[in-house]
């Protein structure tokens, strides 16, 4: 879909925002905005806010309920009425702000604003998070750390802010809210189609690792509770019993200082693939340290991640040559009974996982000790068998893993061109004066202008 451009423009007169339409108008920032100075000194106010690079502002989610702060705590915190516009100044290099819907409170580190009344509150919305100001907020950002960089309240106060006629601001708000919706559903679809071939991929690999390939075999009670029936001729056994070496990675802090040598852990290893390009790098005298106390692993050991993030596994290739971090286990499969690549297949189905999930001790640090891994329970099939798991695993693994990086690369896209949309609305690129929804969308156009309604009230 084209729009058309506005006829007349002229320089804004700052080089990251260009060009504008002639008839509307630059303001700065204290013209528009006042800021609130309202605190909670008694009785807290709301729910803790806080603001999403992507949606804008959104209650709290807490994933422990032991973080969240007690109402003594919370003395002092901003409170947000709706309507307002939220900004945590050390994040406007990721669109850390947005209007409000909801009554409630955020950190001191937050400011809060209101909103002149000439100023349509979704415009403003839309303007203050595009791709295009955020690029303008970045070049006033000053700071040590990339994820800490703070603009001045004084560049803010300054900062400029375009503005439409007021009709037009509600134009495009009213173009905008219903664009970014149905690009939005669309992406909850690709997401959702995301997750359910991860779920596909995780099916079929636990299946074929557990139950094999034939649908006639017969089968038997493993007699233990997490694998259940498995084919009559596999064999039933613990980890310990087809792995000649099981080790943890380094137990010290490795020289980092003019390093060398890759040191990887867990966070190098996703998806069967072990990042090199990405990872520390050790010195000289601690990686022949880390050799020769066995935290190099060689080719076709498997690496399964035991801190943090459990479970992530990959095949040593030939040719890499690395140490490891204590966050990684080495395991060392006997050939003559496992080849490396079944027992990593092995390691990512469901009964494993589930038992490796009952073994992590901590909250914090999730952990998985050696000893609870090797207790784990597998069911090996003879060699030939697993040879023709491995081959049909990985076909099948590939093919969804295609469609996978097919939906996200369509995701990325549509983000992209929500971006890009928003950005051109908003700044006058494409002139929506004249855009109508579609009549048979007029319903869902209608829930939009609603939803504008109730913020605004």
């Amino acid at each position: 879909m084209s729009f058309p451009e506005y006829s007349d423009y002229e320089c804004s007169g700052f080089d990251w925002l260009g060009l504008i339409p002639r008839h509307w108008r630059t303001d700065k920032f204290r013209y528009v905005f006042t800021e609130s100075n309202e605190k909670i000194e008694n009785e807290v106010v709301g729910e803790m806010l806080s603001v999403s690079g992507y949606r804008g502002i959104e209650i709290k989610i807490y994933d422990d309920e032991n973080k969240r702060r007690t109402e003594e705590e919370l003395q002092g915190y901003r409170i947000v009425r709706p309507g307002q516009l939220v900004v945590n100044t050390m994040w406007l290099n990721y669109a850390g702000l947005g209007v409000s819907n909801y009554e409630g409170h955020v950190s001191p580190a937050y400011r809060s604003y209101w909103i002149n009344a000439d100023v349509d509150l979704r415009f403003i919305h839309h303007l203050m998070r595009s791709s295009i100001y955020v690029q303008g907020y970045t070049q006033l950002l000053t700071g040590i750390r990339p994820n800490s960089l703070q603009m001045s309240r004084d560049d803010l106060m300054g900062f400029p802010v375009v503005l439409a006629p007021r009709a037009e601001q509600t134009q495009i708000a009213r173009f905008l809210d219903h664009e970014t919706a149905k690009i939005d559903a669309l992406i909850r679809e690709q997401e959702r189609l995301i997750e359910l071939l991860q779920e596909k991929r995780q099916a079929v690999i636990s299946h074929a690792v557990t139950k094999g390939l034939d649908p006639d075999v017969p089968m038997k009670d493993s007699g233990v509770e997490w694998l259940g029936e498995v084919p009559a001729h596999w064999v039933i056994s613990r980890i310990k019993n087809v792995c000649i070496k099981v080790t943890d990675g380094a137990h010290i802090s490795p020289e980092t200082e003019n390093g060398q040598y890759a040191f990887v852990s867990t966070r190098d290893v996703s998806d069967g693939i072990i990042d090199l390009d990405n990872c520390l790098r050790t010195s000289t005298s601690s990686y022949e340290y880390l050799v020769r106390t066995g935290c190099r692993p060689v080719a076709g050991d498997v690496l399964f991640s035991k801190d943090g993030t459990i479970g992530e596994t990959a095949v040593v290739p030939v040719g890499q040559d690395f140490v490891i971090a204590s966050s990684l286990i080495i395991l060392r499969p006997a050939i003559d009974r496992i080849f490396p690549e079944f027992l990593e297949l092995a390691l990512q189905s469901d009964n494993t996982i589930e038992q490796a999930e009952s073994f992590v001790k901590g909250a914090a640090l999730r952990r998985l000790s050696i000893q609870n891994i090797l207790r784990i329970w597998m069911s090996t099939p003879p060699l030939h068998e697993q040879e023709e798991i491995v081959e049909y695993l990985q076909k099948a693994v590939a093919e969804i893993q295609g469609l996978t990086s097919a939906a996200e690369e369509l995701v990325g896209l549509l983000r992209e061109r929500r971006s890009a949309l928003i950005s051109a609305a908003v700044t006058g690129k494409i002139d929506v004066r004249r855009w109508q929804p579609p009549a048979d969308e007029s319903a869902f156009d209608e829930e939009v202008r609603q939803s504008e309604m109730e913020t605004t009230a």
